[in-house]
């Protein structure tokens, strides 16, 4: 697998991604990570009781921003992935990451479907399916963020082989 690794982070792309726009990509994937669990907790929120004058019905609007957030974060981490491959692919706390992001992902499309699905959205309380829904959303994009700050912290440090936090 460390070869495997090693041969990804030696690509011409790879190393161009180290060598300058790194903390432009980085910035980037800020951008990305506010757009989908930024918009994603605003609605998160909503369903669990905050600003309950707000209607839940025109967040939905907030869903292709939150793919746009994805796309962008799919690109810029897949960038950052490759640039330093050895360190993040071996870390567990990257794994980890992936998890959140992921089940992250599949909660905002049952979300999508179950919630802003129901023609009694808006019309009375909301479900404790929706409740639900939203305490896992939280939960999967508060663990990714936080796994992926951890990367910086945990694990191998780059460059650096054999050398851990």
């Amino acid at each position: 697998m460390t070869e495997f690794l090693s041969k990804i982070e030696q690509l011409p792309f790879s190393m161009w991604v180290l060598q300058s726009p790194y903390s432009t990509i980085l910035f980037m994937h800020s951008i990305g990570m506010a757009l989908v669990a930024g918009f994603n907790a605003v609605i998160d929120l909503r369903l669990l009781g905050l600003s309950p004058k707000i209607p839940i019905k025109p967040m939905e609007r907030l869903y292709p921003w939150m793919w746009w957030g994805f796309a962008i974060n799919a690109v810029t981490g897949t960038s950052l992935l490759m640039g330093d491959a050895t360190t993040k692919g071996t870390n567990p706390d990257f794994w980890v990451k992936m998890v959140f992001v992921f089940s992250g992902i599949v909660v905002l499309k049952i979300m999508r479907k179950k919630v802003f699905g129901d023609p009694q959205l808006d019309q009375g309380p909301v479900s404790g399916t929706a409740k639900g829904l939203a305490c896992i959303s939280l939960i999967c994009w508060l663990g990714a963020i936080t796994a992926g700050r951890l990367l910086a912290y945990v694990g191998p440090v780059s460059g650096l082989p054999g050398l851990k936090n």
